[in-house]
């Protein structure tokens, strides 16, 4: 059996043959070609266990071959014991611990409670002939099933990506958490987020990655489930494609946990991407009504136009029964609406606006608009240059969640911090807010969101004047 250079293999107890992979960690070595190792050891080995003390970053040589076991759901962990998991080409690195460490204690009350999918987002700048090679375009979603994703990895052996505990709704979840630290005075802001996640490995990483970033994620993993997963390729563009596979990551319920929680949370975030289950559409109405019977604010994001435009009237149930936030780009705004591609992204916003109080629609390089019933604000773009753009639309909207969190009715202030976070995240690779730099922007902006409230009666009848009071 050929196994990667610098690592030992060795039998343990169990049913199966198992092996320990121990790296040395002073091994160095350039990248080789896996794809004869991997499918030679998954024709021995049943299940893979590491041992927690030995696994170094020189897993970046070997990353391919873990990437592929994680996914294909051969990998058991054997011991409920701390230990690092690296894999795909190096950064991701998680801390595993045992049940019931590190519990949870529960605030009194949530300040956001995201409901939305669960997933591990892999990314990585790839040239155009890598998205012609597997015929996929710029500016996708596409839903994948187990074989066309096994297609792309195979394509992706020995490139350099990075992974992150990802998904639309936790990337605005992590940068609304990050900006309301309270390092700048102000008491911190409770995040939570409920999904769904496998018992799997990449399961692991994802709760452990949301907790170390200050988001509690409270739903239990699904006993021998397989968390989803999204393959990210941006271009040297700016412009990425992006691949889904849901695992999990579709299923939602509604039960007496979830109630509670909802009713112990100022504002319920429903990510629009749930609307692709159909499973799921009870269960998003279910927990609107609850949020709505405890004077929760309900906000929604569209998440992507495609999705958008296959539920159409789906999302505007919702919409019109609950929402009080929407959150668009251009194009799903247009597709909300019904209009077409000349109709102006302002009008798009106002239309929304008379059934959803509050709504903000992003629309590029051109700017932005916060719509109150009818009335439009124009927000400039803030000055960036663009290295990604996945990630800039959740970003967005936790620059204006964290306005309404902090009890501000400038929404011109709110609409500018909302333009800059975003400019930040699009500055980089990645779709996290950095620590450091959402510390910076809150201090920054923490006086011009309660300057120049011109705007204060517009606002004076959001939700029962809610929005002074959340």
């Amino acid at each position: 059996m050929a196994l990667p250079i610098g690592a030992t293999a060795s039998c343990l107890k169990s049913p199966h043959v198992q092996y320990a992979f121990n790296f040395n960690l002073e091994t160095t070595c350039t990248k080789l070609p896996l794809q004869n190792s991997i499918n030679n050891f998954l024709g021995h080995a049943t299940s893979l266990a590491f041992s927690h003390a030995a696994i170094s970053k020189t897993l970046n040589c070997y990353g391919a071959g873990l990437f592929h076991l994680f996914l294909n759901n051969r990998w058991r962990p054997t011991e409920r014991q701390p230990h690092h998991i690296y894999c795909l080409w190096g950064e991701l690195e998680s801390e595993v611990e045992p049940d019931g460490a590190q519990e949870i204690v529960a605030p009194e009350t949530w300040d956001v409670l995201g409901l939305g999918q669960a997933m591990v987002d892999f990314s990585g700048m790839v040239e155009d002939e890598f998205l012609e090679k597997l015929g996929l375009q710029k500016g996708i979603r596409k839903v994948v099933n187990h074989e066309e994703r096994g297609k792309v990895l195979r394509a992706m052996d020995g490139c350099s990506f990075k992974a992150a505990a990802g998904g639309s709704l936790s990337n605005t979840l992590v940068a609304l958490a990050r900006l309301g630290t309270g390092l700048n005075g102000e008491p911190g802001l409770n995040v939570a987020m409920s999904g769904s996640v496998g018992s799997d490995p990449l399961g692991e990483f994802y709760r452990a990655k949301l907790r170390r970033a200050n988001v509690s994620f409270l739903s239990m993993p699904v006993k021998d489930g397989t968390t989803g997963t999204v393959v990210v390729l941006t271009t040297p563009d700016a412009q990425r494609a992006m691949l889904s596979y849901q695992g999990m990551s579709s299923i939602i319920n509604f039960d007496s946990s979830l109630s509670d929680l909802i009713s112990k949370s100022r504002i319920l975030v429903v990510e629009g991407y749930l609307w692709e289950f159909p499973q799921t559409i009870e269960a998003i109405a279910q927990a609107c009504e609850a949020a709505h019977k405890n004077g929760v604010l309900v906000a929604i994001t569209a998440s992507d136009v495609s999705c958008v435009t296959r539920h159409h009237k789906k999302f505007w149930d919702i919409i019109v029964e609950h929402a009080d936030i929407v959150f668009a780009n251009s194009n799903e705004a247009r597709a909300l609406c019904g209009f077409s591609s000349s109709k102006s992204t302002a009008l798009a916003a106002k239309h929304i606006s008379h059934y959803s109080p509050l709504t903000s629609v992003t629309d590029g390089v051109s700017g932005s608009y916060i719509a109150v019933k009818g009335e439009v604000i124009y927000i400039p773009p803030s000055p960036c240059v663009p290295v990604d753009t996945c990630g800039a639309g959740d970003a967005y909207a936790a620059g204006i969640l964290y306005g309404l969190l902090r009890g501000s009715s400038n929404l011109k202030g709110m609409g500018n911090l909302a333009a800059r976070v975003a400019a930040v995240v699009v500055g980089q690779q990645g779709t996290r807010l950095k620590e450091e730099d959402a510390t910076e922007l809150s201090a920054i902006f923490s006086h011009s969101l309660f300057s120049n409230n011109q705007i204060t009666d517009i606002c004076s009848d959001f939700q029962s004047d809610q929005i002074s009071s959340i």
